[in-house]
């Protein structure tokens, strides 16, 4: 049986993906699996429980292939507020990034995020850093994800799983990438990592 899309906002969650062309696609609605990508971060709370809860609601929407270690790091941009864990998921899915999209803010709102100002704390943020080789630049969703090439805590969760994937836009290696990112020091492997998670490997039923 299939679920509707408005399943997502009155039941958990729904949805993942993998492929990749030569060019770029500007396509939003490619039905069709893709690697994907996505970043977590938590610095509110039980911050390790945080990222658990969020990669365990993502795997009854989707199907999480990989989980890189979780790695303690310093805030950026808004400094006065506590360290941060992150860590980067490979998942793959049948929804479209703006799908995908609404099934992340669904599990954020469901883990009581609240909107604020940038870079402001967070319980839970999850990010689509790469979607395939998709490159996409709407209101509502940008992919890659604008920000990730100068961001030391997602290129080195990334570059654990995905050091040879290609930045779709800069045409350059991940591992490459992290070698002239700044705030490497800020970085530091987490005593506690995803291995604690129980990885759920669940193949969801497409949404449509």
């Amino acid at each position: 049986m299939r679920k509707q899309l408005t399943k997502i906002y009155t039941e958990p969650y729904t949805e993942s993906s993998t492929t990749a062309s030569a060019e770029p696609s500007t396509e939003i609605s490619t039905k069709a699996y893709a690697e994907i990508y996505l970043g977590l971060g938590s610095n509110l709370g039980n911050r390790e429980l945080n990222l658990q809860q969020a990669l365990e609601r993502l795997t009854t929407q989707m199907t999480v292939d990989k989980i890189s270690s979780f790695y303690q790091t310093e805030p950026i941009g808004y400094r006065n507020q506590p360290l941060f864990l992150n860590a980067v998921c490979k998942v793959t899915t049948l929804a479209s990034p703006l799908e995908l999209l609404a099934v992340i803010k669904a599990i954020e709102s469901s883990m009581g995020r609240i909107p604020s100002f940038s870079n402001a704390p967070r319980i839970i943020d999850i990010d689509i850093l790469l979607y395939g080789n998709s490159s996409i630049d709407t209101p509502q969703l940008t992919i890659p994800h604008y920000q990730m090439t100068k961001r030391a805590f997602v290129l080195v969760p990334l570059s654990e799983l995905a050091p040879d994937i290609i930045h779709p836009v800069k045409q350059i290696a991940i591992r490459e990438l992290m070698k002239t990112v700044d705030g490497l020091d800020g970085v530091q492997k987490w005593n506690g990592n995803a291995n604690r998670h129980k990885r759920r490997k669940k193949n969801v039923r497409n949404i449509h």
